[in-house]
């Protein structure tokens, strides 16, 4: 199939990343897929036809190697990212916050920067960024990563305006609580900590963020869908939700 472009993932060894790899391939694109996990990448690459890439969006020359070696394309979905701790201000890491600027913010920086001339040129481009509803509130001990979504967010939606008049379409999905290995990336590898975090409900699920972003960009070209927050049926805010 792969008749609608090239589409690169990034973070796409697991979670959603994995799941909009999938989703994209199904839907006529050829996807490359970025994560700096290259075993579990090119079994997920050769089970959909894909092309598996070593990225590490934190490092520059993993960054240029990266995008010397996918070429153009006309979908580009930031979706690396993730957390580390939940402390408070008072308490917090700065080799934490370091981290989380520095794969939410400067990694999609990076990407953007080298593949939008392609974009532009493909007639057609897209770019997706996967932000999180930290994107838009802020909660207790969490400072470290709201404030570094703010920051890509911030990015992503000043995009929307400097690329008024190109081919160029900019989507921001925010989803609230998914289920994925984010949790057990931000504790740590405590299991049962990260377990709890989605304790008496039923979160979303990495393939129905990965239906969204699939959505998105198979709209007609003159259709731009902005923003889109996504939650559980069972999730008001990021402090508020019914457990069952």
């Amino acid at each position: 199939m792969n008749n609608l472009g090239t589409a690169i993932v990034t973070g796409a060894s697991s979670g959603i990343g994995a799941a909009t790899a999938r989703h994209l391939a199904d839907a006529g694109f050829r996807v490359v897929l970025g994560a700096r996990r290259l075993d579990r990448l090119t079994e997920l690459a050769d089970s959909i036809g894909g092309v598996p890439l070593s990225l590490d969006v934190t490092d520059p020359s993993s960054v240029e190697s990266f995008v010397a070696a996918a070429g153009p394309c006309r979908v580009l979905v930031n979706n690396a990212g993730g957390a580390l701790g939940l402390a408070p201000v008072a308490e917090s890491d700065e080799d934490h916050w370091r981290w989380m600027w520095e794969t939410n913010v400067l990694g999609t920086l990076r990407l953007t920067k080298a593949f939008l001339p392609g974009l532009i040129d493909s007639g057609d481009g897209h770019i997706v960024t996967i932000t999180s509803i930290a994107a838009t509130e802020v909660y207790d001990n969490g400072a470290g990563y709201t404030s570094a979504k703010h920051a890509q967010s911030a990015l992503h939606r000043t995009l929307r305006g400097e690329l008024l008049g190109q081919p160029v379409r900019v989507t921001e999905v925010l989803p609230g609580m998914v289920e994925t290995e984010f949790s057990l990336v931000r504790f740590d590898g405590d299991a049962a900590r990260a377990s709890s975090v989605y304790e008496g409900i039923e979160p979303l699920t990495a393939d129905d963020v990965a239906e969204v972003v699939t959505f998105a960009v198979t709209r007609p070209a003159h259709v731009n869908l902005d923003q889109i927050v996504m939650k559980p049926r069972a999730q008001a805010s990021a402090t508020r939700a019914f457990r069952g």
